[in-house]
């Protein structure tokens, strides 16, 4: 019985959104509303920017590690490798220290149980 007074579009709800800030805010309040309302979002959509930079700069730092390993030494050297890191005549404690410095991360060796 109601259902043809709903049905209203997109663009019609943002007249009618329209209409009524400028009713209950008048004339004089709108432009100083949206300049404040467009500052939050400018404010807002940089911060983003920043979040999804940040994001993206850790992601592409993140270590890929393309199969299985079976040893931990295999491991680290996996690890080192794709830091940029020569294993070559490095001891474990060694390539922990360097892969360290390296990713700003600690790795732990694994104690087998």
């Amino acid at each position: 019985m109601f259902d043809y007074l709903l049905n209203i579009g997109g663009s019609e709800w943002i007249i009618i959104i329209f209409v009524a800030l400028v009713l209950i805010l008048g004339t004089g309040k709108l432009p100083v509303t949206a300049n404040k309302i467009g500052k939050i979002v400018s404010q807002y959509n940089k911060a983003k920017n920043e979040i999804q930079g940040t994001v993206k700069e850790v992601t592409d730092q993140a270590p890929k590690i393309s199969g299985p390993v079976k040893t931990e030494r295999e491991k680290l050297e996996m690890i080192a490798r794709s830091a940029g890191i020569d294993p070559k005549e490095k001891t474990d404690d060694q390539l922990r220290d360097s892969i360290t410095s390296k990713i700003g991360q600690k790795i732990e060796p694994k104690e087998d149980l």
